[in-house]
């Protein structure tokens, strides 16, 4: 049967290239130009790679360190102004990974594959100084069979370049093995990489047909007759249908079975009850199980029309969708699983239903956390080209998501310069061809911004997708009456956290909805004139999270986020809330901590989904307002230090409020735990630190320097506060930011406390210890 092993621990890194001096000698080229074609040099076999290793009796100068994947070396310096805005202000060098690693006993004579789920930059992959596979792109797995070229009986060594010269986007790029690795060894005869795909039909009220197709790879040197088994399983253990299907696969080749079963009245997936199930697939070789996999889906109905909108099993669904990039501000791309689940449970709080992979195949842990939470996705692919790599990419990204529930559409590019050119529409008409061959089960799109009424690649696009351009809505509908519609990017709306004041040359910007141009319109306006026309489905609104790149100095990241850097809310997350959740809630901006202005006017916003609002200053009403749907309340309302009250109404009663106090000077930190996390060896503990006033009240604009520490074995691996901070995001003391700092801290498996400590030097300090779990 498979074993898979993940090879995420023990690897060495050295940053920077490494120079291999040339011999004169005709030796020198003869050895290195067969099947081992380094000899010498950092891809080599022997190559001393470790920080201890000696060299002519000497202590190697090159600087290897020990490090565990998933890995960005790029994200750990200070920001650099003289550094490329859109590429974060970071300096991009190339690196060299090793990994040594032993085949498990009684493996020989099996099928044996090295699989990279990512590496930033341009890659190339070596196994014993054998040269095994380029790879161009950041964002594709990719599989690489090793069966030929590995040892059984001895170390064998993985050697990887890293290449970060050019870049794939105007935005964070990273650098490095971001993403697991794997090492799978499986019988010659055994399930494809993705291979079982399950798209399945509704018949009825309680009968769903899925129709299987499972590749079975033959490595063997004679045709094989296999048999495979498909078991689907409940949330609860129980198995709602089995089938099975048989056929010969010829040698050395790859053969598709089919086979069908019928599922009677399972759970139906939607984005409140994202209900899953598992496929267990078995292959037999003479009546023996010599492999298995495991897959997921969820039984929906998706239906999207011009007349209709979409319908999710029926139903008339909006997407409130955002999109993102993959990077966190504190791990670069290395985001590990429980900071993904952490990251999307946010945009869900925030009321989001939908989520746009902008512009690439982004992270697994991400897609594994839209189907359990119910999101509706694009799907986007990165390159807008048809050469043999893109395609190689684009199947990557086909496979690997076409099981997918949440997966809902397939994106071919986006703001393609191409897309309103003849070549244009001749690329995006042979890429959706291939995306139809490996999933003829959802609708395939484009972002196009391009003056959208002159597009060329819309009559091969099954829905319209719009980025931007509010203006030209309504022209693209009348020429294409027939096709649905929707804004596949929209607002952009740059803000900082809590900032209350004009947009300054320190990079801040009012926290509060607005045009930032006549391009990029606010939420709100956006908002309300998509809901007006009945021919829109959804939205997918730019941005959910600051994201590291796009920047204008000293701001080191995007503005557009409604979550910061760190994964603070905005006022944008409330003001989402406001037009996407229908639980009645109401939030102000800013807090109510402006000494020194006693008197002045402050601008007060009050994001809401009541119908009305009454606003109280010390008890005393400063008016009632009513709110129009998707709107907000504002008030001019002179400086008293005190209470700032806000109460919503619906049919003239309370239903909910919120309140801002005005706090005293810090006198202690406090820290609280953000996200779940275990001792399991990958995960990655947040905790935000604030300050609190002698009445325990959490002042919201404390700028404390805090310095923090933990104990071993756990490592404090990166703060961060301002989005305008330049130091190194490594560094374990930073200044607090209206009253925030985040701690990102790695665990080690199996250790069984954290104690995290914070320190500074005007407030009491304080300690946070856990007990932990390994499961």
């Amino acid at each position: 049967m498979r074993k898979e092993i993940i090879l995420n621990g023990k690897w060495t890194f050295h940053k920077g290239d490494i120079a291999e001096p040339m011999s004169q000698d005709k030796g020198f080229i003869y050895t290195q130009s067969k099947t081992e074609r380094k000899r010498s040099g950092p891809a080599a076999y022997n190559y001393p790679d470790t920080p201890d290793s000696y060299v002519g009796g000497m202590l190697s100068p090159e600087k290897w360190e020990w490090i565990d994947l998933p890995h960005d070396y790029v994200v750990y310096q200070d920001n650099d102004e003289n550094e490329n805005c859109a590429l974060g202000y970071l300096h991009y060098d190339n690196a060299w990974y090793r990994k040594h690693f032993n085949v498990p006993e009684g493996c020989e004579n099996k099928r044996a594959l090295l699989r990279f789920d990512g590496i930033a930059g341009k890659s190339t992959v070596y196994l014993n100084g054998c040269l095994m596979y380029h790879n161009f792109s950041s964002y594709n797995t990719f599989e690489i069979d090793i069966s030929d070229y590995v040892y059984y009986d001895k170390e064998n060594v993985i050697a990887v370049y890293v290449n970060t010269e050019g870049f794939e986007g105007w935005w964070y790029q990273g650098g490095g093995i971001y993403r697991d690795v794997h090492l799978t060894v499986t019988e010659p005869t055994a399930i494809d990489l993705w291979g079982v795909y399950a798209p399945y039909k509704k018949l009825d009220d309680n009968r769903w047909q899925i129709n299987f197709e499972t590749t079975v790879v033959n490595t063997d040197y004679e045709n094989k007759k296999v048999t495979l088994e498909s078991r689907v399983i409940g949330a609860d253990g129980s198995v709602l249908a089995v089938s099975a299907g048989e056929g010969t696969v010829e040698l050395r080749d790859k053969g598709v079975i089919k086979y069908s079963t019928e599922v009677h009245n399972p759970l139906l997936w939607d984005c409140d009850n994202p209900n899953l199930y598992t496929i267990k697939t078995v292959l037999k070789l003479n009546g023996e199980e010599i492999d298995e996999n495991v897959t997921r889906i969820g039984f929906r109905t998706v239906e999207i029309t011009a007349e209709k909108g979409l319908l999710l099993n029926g139903k008339p669904t909006f997407i409130n969708g955002v999109c993102a990039h993959q990077d966190f501000g504190l791990t670069g791309l290395a985001v590990p699983e429980n900071i993904a689940k952490y990251k999307v449970s946010l945009i869900k709080e925030m009321g989001a239903n939908g989520y746009r992979t902008s512009h690439y195949q982004q992270t697994e842990s991400y897609m594994d956390a839209f189907d359990e939470q119910g999101f509706l996705v694009m799907d986007e692919a990165r390159w807008f080209e048809s050469t043999k790599e893109a395609m190689e990419q684009l199947e990557s990204l086909v496979k690997r998501d076409r099981n997918r529930p949440s997966v809902i559409m397939w994106s071919t590019s986006n703001e393609e310069p191409l897309h309103i050119d003849d070549i244009g529409r001749r690329l995006h008409k042979a890429i959706a061809a291939q995306i139809r061959k490996l999933d003829y089960t959802r609708p395939i799109t484009a972002a196009e911004d391009k003056t959208p009424d002159k597009s060329t690649i819309y009559d091969e696009c099954d829905v319209v997708g719009i980025n931007y351009n509010l203006g030209i809505y309504d022209t693209v509908h009348k020429m294409h009456p027939n096709k649905p519609v929707f804004a596949s990017e929209c607002c952009a709306t740059g803000t900082t956290r809590d900032w209350n004041f004009d947009t300054d040359t320190n990079g801040r910007i009012r926290d509060k909805d607005r045009d930032t141009n006549s391009w990029f319109r606010g939420r709100e306006k956006t908002y309300k004139f998509l809901r007006e026309r009945p021919y829109v489905f959804g939205c997918y609104q730019w941005a959910a999270v600051e994201h590291r790149g796009e920047a204008a100095w000293p701001r080191v990241c995007s503005a557009s986020g409604a979550l910061d850097l760190f994964l603070q809310k905005k006022g944008a997350f409330y003001q989402n809330k406001s037009h996407w959740s229908k639980k009645p809630m109401v939030h102000i901006v800013p807090h109510w901590n402006f000494k020194g202005l006693e008197g002045t006017e402050i601008p007060v916003t009050v994001y809401t989904n009541c119908e009305e609002l009454e606003l109280f200053l010390n008890g005393i009403s400063l008016g009632r307002k009513p709110i129009e749907k998707y709107g907000h309340g504002e008030w001019s309302v002179k400086y008293a230090a005190g209470t700032l009250e806000v109460k919503g109404f619906n049919g003239g009663k309370e239903v909910c409020g919120d309140k801002r106090v005005t706090t005293g000077k810090p006198v202690a930190l406090k820290l609280t735990k953000d996200n779940d996390f275990t001792a399991n060896g990958s995960d990655i503990a947040l905790f935000t630190c604030e300050c609190v006033d002698e009445n325990g009240l959490t002042v919201p604009n404390a700028a404390e320097y805090v310095r923090f520490s933990v104990l071993e074995p756990a490592k404090i691996i990166a703060t961060g506060s301002d989005n305008c901070d330049h130091n190194n995001a490594a560094n374990t003391e930073r200044k607090m930011y209206m009253g925030k700092i985040r701690i990102a801290i790695k665990l080690q498996k199996g250790q069984e406390s954290l104690t995290l400590t914070a320190v500074s030097d005007n407030c009491d300090p304080t300690v946070f210890s856990y007990i932990l779990s390994d499961i």
